[in-house]
């Protein structure tokens, strides 16, 4: 059976969509051993994680049903959401790595305003207190501070890997997307070729 074949084909979107499992349960594990160590405490942030791979999942058992089944209304719904994730991902892949040291900046500072529970994670984790300056009316769980020493701002930190964090998100989104993409094709090939189990006569 060659490559452009349908069991090769219904093999090949099969793997995708075990592959697109493996992560949605990796994203999910993620999220509650973060919550487990305390690394943590942001219910906003571990909220978003775990919608994001349980709609990645819920994805991904569509696109499995569908291909072992040959279903076409499925495989058509999978392709379309598909095609979406693909047009989001892509946008925020490149956005993340066409983004400037002013523009993380300015990213990071909207992101310290918004949420208060991450504030306190990244000050305890990485020993700092206040974005640029600190309020001493604000509270600042480093540990820094409980000692009495003076407590270096967050930013500067928070900057040293913030563009490497951007680089290695958009990098990972970009591969994705593109997997995303042959998805995409594969399920297009895949709903326009026939079973030969379901008329085998037809291939004589």
């Amino acid at each position: 059976m060659v490559c452009g074949g349908f069991a090769c084909s219904k093999n090949c979107l099969c793997a995708l969509n075990l592959l697109y499992t493996l992560v949605s349960l990796l994203l999910i594990g993620i999220a509650a051993w973060g919550i487990g160590f305390g690394l943590i405490s942001s219910l906003r942030v571990v909220g978003v994680v775990i919608a994001v791979g349980i709609f990645l999942f819920l994805i991904a058992l569509v696109g499995l049903i569908g291909a072992i089944k040959h279903h076409q209304v499925l495989l058509f719904f999978y392709m379309i959401i598909l095609l979406l994730v693909f047009i989001v991902q892509l946008s925020v892949s490149c956005a993340c790595l066409a983004l400037n040291k002013e523009q993380q900046g300015q990213l990071l500072e909207v992101g310290w305003n918004n949420t208060a529970s991450a504030r306190n994670d990244i000050q305890r984790n990485l020993n700092c207190c206040g974005f640029r300056s600190f309020n001493p009316n604000d509270t600042c769980l480093a540990s820094c501070m409980k000692s009495g020493h003076s407590c270096s701002p967050c930013a500067p930190i928070i900057g040293k890997y913030a563009g490497e964090v951007l680089r290695f998100v958009g990098g990972i989104g970009l591969f994705f997307s593109f997997t995303e993409i042959l998805g995409v094709w594969l399920t297009y090939r895949y709903r326009n070729q026939k079973d030969p189990r379901a008329n085998p006569s037809a291939f004589l």
